[in-house]
């Protein structure tokens, strides 16, 4: 998609009834959509990718007037403090996909794995359902299941931390 075509878009976008534009070519996609211009963008450093540091999420604009993105505040820093005790480190095991979550291979069937059980890399803990895809997601460290974070047959997002492993 070449510049000039992305302008004629925005263009039709603002001059018509049409909320939202969605393009896909050659693997390349961009939506337009009528947004509320914001004033001013708080500026923000940029990484050498290009992907604002500092801003998480991006927030959902309502559709009326121009088409815009506008980029969440950041999170203000916590204040130091002096840590009273050492917490101890656990390794998250996050979902690599969105979907659903399953302990078990069936209903009724016994769980992969509980608080407390040791785990080897390799080890399955779980499955995640995408598209009627069953996804096994198994350990990339030995230890001990300390927690586990998400609800059988809950929905969950990509990257959601599923469970926290003491390493051993």
């Amino acid at each position: 998609m070449d510049i000039s075509f992305i302008k004629k878009m925005i263009k039709i976008v603002e001059n018509s009834n049409v909320e939202e534009i969605e393009l896909e070519e050659e693997g390349k996609r961009i939506r337009i959509s009528r947004g509320k211009a914001p004033a001013a963008l708080p500026p923000f450093p940029m990484t050498m990718a290009g992907i604002p540091q500092g801003y998480p999420a991006f927030q959902a604009m309502p559709n009326q007037g121009v088409p815009a993105v506008v980029a969440a505040p950041a999170q203000p820093a916590a204040p130091a403090e002096a840590p009273a005790k050492s917490e101890p480190k656990y390794h998250e095991i996050r979902s690599p996909i969105v979907g659903t979550f399953y302990r078990a291979p069936s209903p009724d069937a016994d769980p992969y794995v509980e608080v407390g059980h040791k785990v080897a890399p390799g080890d399955v803990l779980c499955i995640v359902e995408a598209m009627k895809l069953m996804n096994e997601i198994e350990s990339d460290v030995s230890g001990e299941v300390v927690k586990i974070l998400a609800d059988n047959a809950k929905p969950v997002e990509y990257n959601q931390t599923l469970f926290l492993i003491k390493p051993v």
